[in-house]
């Protein structure tokens, strides 16, 4: 978690792929979305949604639904970047879209909004 806070880019990017397997604990959840949202360096961004989008779990994708929209135009292409990295290996990596369909239901509009994004992105990139 101290990396996730580190003024090295290198680290927090370390960081956002050594927690994202623990997207589902709200203090990671917090730092992850943070990491996806890097003020500084959008490699972290990027490295960020790749790790959680490996992961691929409900709680993985809400966090970067989440932080899609509140992103700027430059955080939201690095994301979806990272989202693609991810998806370039079909075979290690969960159906994304199925995900965000279970997020459709989220209870917070921001969530349904960022996981629509995805979902219409992902299933440009599986064409």
């Amino acid at each position: 978690m101290a990396e996730a806070s580190s003024p090295s880019w290198s680290q927090r990017a370390r960081a956002g792929r050594d927690l994202a397997s623990l997207a589902d604990a709200p203090e990671v959840a917090e730092a992850l979305v943070g990491l996806l949202l890097d003020a500084v360096n959008t490699a972290v961004t990027r490295q960020t949604a790749e790790a959680l989008a490996q992961v691929g779990t409900v709680a993985a994708v809400r966090l970067i639904a989440l932080a899609l929209a509140e992103a700027d135009d430059s955080h939201a292409d690095w994301m979806l970047t990272g989202l693609h990295d991810a998806l370039a290996e079909p075979d290690s990596v969960p159906d994304i879209s199925a995900v965000c369909g279970q997020l459709a239901q989220d209870p917070e509009e921001a969530v349904r909004r960022g996981a629509a994004e995805i979902s219409a992105w992902a299933g440009d990139t599986r064409r």
